[in-house]
């Protein structure tokens, strides 16, 4: 009797492929078995990595869930679908892995989540990050003191796509499609992890820890949503936290977090697990961490009790960002000037904004306080608890 926990996928394109990868990697420990893919179109052999088998395939999520009998749905579909399908599975009672972010909105993240609780299953919403050792190293680093008292957090990605990324979905780089929320800023998907990471550090998981939230959103390329934005977070009880990002960077570089405090620093990069501490009167540390990887610890959850690393509950601070976000004004464009095409990558670049972008981490300053004359001062959203 095999007790491989049997996983369905909904979305297995895109980033839905490093989902195929690491559910055979887990199907190869016994820990799970596909029994299933979700796609409109089908899966070919050949998009599958050997000794996957052949999973039954489905346009129909519910159906396939029924028809497989799965306890675990790992969901990486386009973010207006996430909300509608948790439900969907969580009706069936499957337990959910959600691809981030969670939802487009705060109401529909608190759909979901509270659908979810209703129904008795558990979610881990999938911020890989927050799988990694190195968030609990650095919260203990930061209780005992190592670097004083902290002042804030921030947080810095400067990273790079092609128009073309804009072009590879209809939901890409759109705030809303026909109607339906999308929000897929730089701040919202692909640099989330900068968002949820920084505010993890300090404490800041729950949507009422959320006090005020400032953003100042533009773009470079020709989208509606943003692709060069910074936001500061003003919390209850935690430190203040300011991340900037863009995808229109000179030289892309690993994106990081850093925690300042009156005697040091602590900075983490968070896609390597790498960690430097530096602090008065010591020479600097660098240690690496392990990570666990969500669905393993969805698994171990359900079957021995281990607490579930990235609960909806602890995302809702990052979701009262993603709120700010779809209810500020549309992205400035940035002036003529301000940006140019490299021709051989097809991609536009900032200059300048690369240290524009450590600047507002090192700083906790935001873009248009460092002085940048493209910025519009900052729209401040009050957030009621």
């Amino acid at each position: 009797m095999s007790t491989a926990v049997p996983v369905v996928l909904a979305g297995a394109r895109g980033h839905g492929r490093w989902h195929l990868d690491n559910i055979r990697r887990l199907q190869d420990k016994g820990i799970v078995r596909l029994a299933g893919i979700c796609e409109l179109t089908p899966v070919g052999a050949d998009e599958l990595p050997d000794g996957l088998g052949t999973p039954e395939q489905s346009a129909d999520f519910g159906a396939l869930l029924d028809s497989t009998g799965a306890s675990v749905a790992v969901i990486c579909t386009p973010i207006p679908t996430h909300t509608d399908l948790a439900l969907t599975a969580a009706r069936r009672g499957a337990h959910i892995l959600l691809e981030k972010p969670p939802a487009p909105s705060y109401a529909e993240f608190r759909r979901m989540a509270d659908g979810v609780a209703e129904a008795g299953v558990v979610c881990q919403i999938g911020f890989q990050s927050l799988g990694s050792r190195a968030v609990p190293a650095i919260r203990e680093l930061m209780a005992e003191g190592a670097i004083g008292e902290i002042a804030g957090i921030g947080g810095a990605g400067a990273w790079a796509r092609a128009e073309a990324y804009y072009r590879r979905a209809p939901w890409a780089g759109k705030r809303r499609l026909n109607g339906v929320d999308v929000i897929d800023g730089v701040l919202t998907n692909p640099l989330a992890h900068a968002v949820a990471t920084a505010l993890a550090l300090g404490g800041t998981v729950r949507a009422e820890d959320v006090t005020a939230i400032e953003t100042e959103l533009l773009r470079a390329n020709d989208i509606e949503s943003d692709d060069t934005s910074c936001v500061r977070v003003t919390t209850a009880h935690g430190p203040q936290v300011v991340v900037a990002a863009t995808l229109c960077a000179e030289d892309p570089d690993e994106p990081y977090v850093v925690v300042h405090g009156d005697h040091g620093r602590i900075t983490f990069w968070y896609k390597q697990d790498r960690v430097l501490l530096q602090r008065a009167g010591h020479g600097p540390e660098e240690f690496e961490y392990d990570r666990t990887d969500l669905l393993e610890n969805l698994v171990e959850h359900l079957t021995d009790g281990t607490p579930l690393l990235a609960a909806p509950d602890a995302t809702g601070a990052f979701m009262k960002v993603v709120e700010a976000i779809r209810l500020a004004p549309d992205p400035t464009p940035l002036p003529d000037g301000t940006w140019h095409l490299l021709p051989d990558e097809q991609r536009r670049v900032v200059p300048g904004i690369d240290g524009l972008v450590a600047a507002a981490a090192d700083t906790l300053a935001l873009y248009s306080e460092l002085g940048a004359a493209w910025a519009p001062p900052a729209r401040t959203k009050e957030v009621s608890t």
